[in-house]
This record gives structure tokens, sequence and C-alpha cells, in this order.
């Protein structure tokens, strides 16, 4: 049998030695934990890499060209079934041809090809064994995938069009086929193949497809630490005469903490860690603006202000940009502020930018 799930049979001392059970539940190879006896099912990264976006090589399944079959390549996996019952280290050591059935007369379907394991003691089913199935989805006009079973894992879904057979060209594989495989590694390694999981614990480290990230206990995070905010403006707004007026910024496109922006107070940008920052404006001017200017006040100080730019005049979109160095602590918050000459509306929203990106520690 080419699908060799491992513990999942007992062969050896009949007096009651060391249970199926026991095994599964200690920490032996232990992989990445995702509660006090569970652990994250998934496939193991092997050598060569993967293809396309997912860098795990391993039980990748392919289709073949005109026809209804699949193939799933060699690999290895651990499969999590209930929190009593363990987790399953499982192995397929040859390739393995599958055969989906004849698509709907009518309407598309969605199968679902997994890894699963029967275990008898656990599930109450008449069968002990690991296999590699496809799950048959139900036929619609808008069809859904099948749900993935307990103790399995998804390799694949395939969309099979209505009325696909190997007598009608069967399935077109590079549109139809959607990888379904996550990773999963050692407690401490670095996690691939897992883009949309949360991690399991503060310190986990996993590959981002970008570089090598950390879960903070909530997010996962670049491991050289940054800390930027970019915000826009929606609509257009107006400015009164002779007054300095905060800009009350939308939204926060490039965002990557998110207290340093929230619509709660939508002038501030705030620094989440002390250090060295870099604030960032850019105002445009419309026609008629005179004595134009533009300032960063620093934790709502009058006192504390720095002057970013000076206009005397604008025939229309006449402006200027400017960068700043300040030392920040903690919770310090910096407000862009722009004055103007004339009362002016109608100002396009895209005519105010601002940023603020920590450098480093001071």
């Amino acid at each position: 049998m080419p699908v060799r799930p491992a513990w999942l049979t007992n062969r050896g001392d009949a007096a009651g030695g060391q249970t199926r059970t026991d095994t599964r539940l200690a920490p032996l190879g232990t992989h990445t934990p995702t509660g006090r006896l569970t652990t994250l099912s998934g496939v193991i990264p092997g050598t060569p890499g993967g293809s396309g976006t997912n860098p795990i090589a391993g039980l990748a399944v392919t289709g073949t060209t005109g026809a209804m079959t699949a193939t799933v390549a060699p690999g290895r996996a651990v499969v999590q079934s209930t929190e009593a019952a363990g987790a399953y280290p499982v192995s397929l050591d040859t390739a393995l041809t599958l055969t989906l059935g004849d698509g709907n007369a009518a309407n598309p379907r969605y199968d679902l090809i997994v890894l699963r394991i029967y275990d008898a003691a656990v599930d109450g089913g008449p069968e002990t064994k690991g296999v590699v199935e496809v799950i048959q989805g139900a036929a619609a006009a808008s069809p859904v995938v099948p749900p993935v079973p307990a103790a399995a894992i998804p390799l694949a879904q395939v969309r099979v069009p209505a009325g696909a057979s190997a007598g009608t060209g069967g399935i077109d594989w590079g549109t139809a086929l959607t990888d379904r495989r996550t990773g999963t590694v050692a407690v401490g390694g670095i996690l691939v193949g897992a883009p949309n999981a949360p991690g399991a614990y503060p310190g986990q480290f996993r590959d981002g497809g970008r570089g090598v990230e950390r879960w903070n206990g909530s997010s996962w995070m670049p491991t050289e630490e940054r800390h930027y905010v970019s915000v826009t403006k929606a609509g257009t707004y107006g400015l009164s005469a002779n007054t300095y007026t905060s800009i009350q910024w939308n939204a926060a496109p490039a965002r990557t903490d998110a207290v340093m922006w929230s619509a709660a107070q939508p002038t501030r940008l705030v620094a989440p860690v002390s250090g060295l920052y870099i604030a960032y404006t850019s105002q445009t001017w419309p026609n008629g603006a005179t004595s134009c200017r533009t300032r960063i006040r620093v934790n709502g100080d009058e006192n504390n202000n720095t002057q970013m730019s000076f206009l005397a005049s604008s025939t229309g979109g006449s402006g200027d940009s400017a960068a700043l160095p300040l030392i920040m602590a903690a919770g310090d918050y910096i407000e862009m502020q722009v004055w103007n000459g004339a009362a002016l509306s109608g100002i396009p929203s895209n005519y105010s930018r601002a940023s603020l990106v920590w450098q480093g520690p001071a």
C-alpha cells in the first residue's frame, strides 16, 4: 500500500505495552503545536522545492491533459485527528493516480482531493487505513467546495465542468486545479506554505514569501523591525482663512501597526515605539491659494511645531513636499497642519499626503 500511516495498527506487545495513542500523543518528532495536545496538520517540506507560489514539493497534485485523471506525488505529512486521538505521521512512497468521475450533464461541481486517515478505534468505522481519495462535490449552477472531513488534510480542489469526460477532452487542468496544501514543520522550524495560518505561539517563525516573519501573539511581523504609516484623504475638503487646520485623514493604505492611525483620531500619526522617525508631508494648492503654509505639530502642542513649506501663491497645481527627522517616544503623535490666507473649498483629496516612518532606536 503506497499510503503508509505510522502508529495506526498494533504490531507488538500484546500484553499492553505502549499503545498507538500513547505514541501519537507523546512529543516524538514534535511538529508545530496548535494546542496543549494538538499539532498543525500539513505537508512536510521536501526537496526539490515546490512549483509556482507553493514552496512545498511533496504530495503535489497534477492533472493529465485531456483526461479525468490526476497524479499525486510522493511526500510526507502530519494529520491531526481529535485532541484525544493525537496526530498521525503519514507518507506516500510512490506516485498515485486518481480518476475523477465524469461531469454532471447540466452543472459544474468541485471535487476535493484529500489525504485521510480512517481509524476504527477513533471514528467507529469499519476500516483502519490511510488513503488519498477524491471527495466529489454536488453539481450546481454555483457549486461549492466540499468540506474537509475529520482526520484529513486537503491537497487540491478541482472544478469539474458540466459534461466533462475523457471522451469530451477531460478537464482543463491548467485552470481547474487549485493547490490546497499547507505546510507544517518541527517546533521552532521555519513554517512554509501556510499563508493564511495564524501563529501557534509568540516567537514562531515563517517564510512569508518576501522574508522571514515572526508571530507576535496576534499577527505576523517582519523579523527586521519596521514601523510605518502612510495616510490619505477621501472626497474634497475646505479650509478657513488665516488659521492652521489639522488634516483629517480617511485611510491608511500602508500601515505596520494599527496604533499608528485610527479613524477615531483621524488627524494623528502615532509612534508605536520610541526612536528616530522621519515625518513626510506633501501638499498641493489650488488656484487662488495665498500664503500657503504646511507644518508639523507634535502632541498637540502649539509651541512644538516645525514649518515644512511655504508658497506665496498658487495658480493651480503648485505645491511642495518635505521631510523632517524627529525623536519620538512611544505614544507621541504628529499632525500635519495647513494654513491659507484665503478661505478655500473643493480641494481635491489627493492634494494632501503624509507618512511617518521609524528609522531605528534613538
